[in-house]
């Protein structure tokens, strides 16, 4: 294999990898003011110094290769980094935008850890050996960002569930309301108890009214 051929490629490889970052730079600080979780906000501020310091290292790649800095437009990141924009334009602030973010950024993290372990590879075979420290402790930072995201979303996840329970426990104490309403009104009184003492003085009355109706006792006369 030609030795001039493959560090061509590699410096192609790392000029499109430079310009990735430099656009991821300034897409992170938007990213992390579209999102409600301060979890993950906090995540992509924290990735935002890792990406800021992975420039400066592409940086120095360049100078181990011997050849000058410089950025070739890298396609593949403007693609994933409208995906992230739609996601913040077609959802209202929340767990369903923040999910939709973290889905975006993770595309974005897997697209770097392969673009870094191919270059370091080939730094490898070009007998880079600071070349291959430096682009294999960036791949390992993007793992660890893809793998910090992964359990960010699964604590919104869990969240969310537990909202949906307490929702459901409010439904069935409105709908048991309902029904302790619907009783009260099926006995005819309107809910409203008849007191007994009601019920003793139409009896007395009656009593009096039969009373009345009967025959006086007739004297007997005296002789």
């Amino acid at each position: 294999m030609n030795q001039q051929t493959l560090r061509n490629l590699f410096v192609d490889h790392i000029s499109d990898l430079y310009d990735a970052e430099k656009q991821l730079v300034k897409a992170l600080p938007k990213m992390a003011k579209a999102v409600k979780s301060e979890e993950l906000a906090d995540a992509l501020r924290n990735h935002l110094a890792e990406t800021q310091n992975q420039v400066t290292r592409l940086e120095e790649v360049f100078q181990a290769v011997g050849a000058p800095v410089k950025a070739k437009p890298c396609k593949g990141m403007k693609g994933l980094l409208a995906e992230g924009s739609e996601a913040i334009a077609e959802h209202t602030p929340g767990a369903m935008r923040d999910l939709a973010l973290i889905a975006g950024a993770q595309k974005v993290e897997h697209y770097e850890i392969s673009a870094y372990g191919t270059a370091r590879a080939i730094a490898e075979h070009l007998e880079l050996a600071d070349a291959v420290q430096l682009l294999g402790q960036t791949e390992d930072e993007e793992k660890n960002a893809d793998e910090g995201l992964t359990q960010i979303a699964m604590t919104i996840y869990e969240a969310a569930g537990d909202e949906d329970e307490d929702d459901a426990d409010t439904d069935v104490d409105e709908e048991e309301d309902e029904e302790e309403d619907d009783e009260d009104e099926g006995d005819g009184s309107l809910g409203i108890p008849v007191p007994a003492t009601a019920t003793s003085k139409k009896a007395s009355a009656k009593d009096i009214v039969e009373a009345g109706k009967a025959k006086p006792a007739t004297r007997q006369r005296k002789p």
